[in-house]
């Protein structure tokens, strides 16, 4: 089992003034989120921290790989590629808080928890619309979505007749 300490960074006990480290993110580290919509994935994730003032440092997080997400035309799983970056500026403060690109550590224990911060880079990274390839959704589903999209868009027969509602009314249209 993954355990998302393990992504934590004590900013307070840092030797140097910065810090880098690459995570290799599979199955077990997007099971053990809470809130997780992705259940599967290989990302490679690169974490840089370096110190800018006294009380302040900035977190760049790159990532690259790939998740496995619903496809939204047949709903069977697709792997869908992400790569992006984020950058953030982390302060040491009173209390820990998040607020835009500043997160604010607590300066009593200093720890950075990177768990979210980097499962949020990766599910910002995915496309809004993540269909197959022309060709590889499910061809039974395919099928069901064109026989349903066809009834519901009245494509189908042009001789079933008219409610007699209608018939009415298109009598006022003339």
């Amino acid at each position: 089992m993954f355990r998302t300490e393990e992504l934590n960074i004590d900013v307070l006990a840092l030797q140097e003034d910065s810090f880098e480290a690459t995570y290799i993110l599979r199955d077990e580290y997007f099971q053990s989120l809470d809130d997780s919509s992705i259940q599967h994935g290989d990302v490679c994730a690169e974490v840089c921290l370096r110190k800018t003032s006294h009380d302040e440092y900035s977190l760049s997080i790159k990532i690259a790989g790939m998740v496995t997400v619903p496809c939204d035309r047949c709903l069977d799983d697709m792997d869908q590629h992400v790569q992006s970056e984020s950058t953030y500026t982390i302060r040491l403060g009173s209390c820990s808080d998040v607020n835009e690109d500043v997160i604010t550590v607590s300066e009593e224990d200093g720890i950075l928890p990177l768990a979210w911060l980097i499962y949020e880079t990766i599910a910002l990274a995915i496309p809004i619309k993540h269909v197959h390839a022309p060709g590889k959704c499910n061809v039974a589903m395919t099928e069901k979505l064109k026989e349903l999209s066809a009834t519901r868009s009245g494509d189908g027969d042009a001789d079933d007749e008219v409610d007699p509602r209608w018939a009415a009314l298109d009598k006022l249209k003339s």
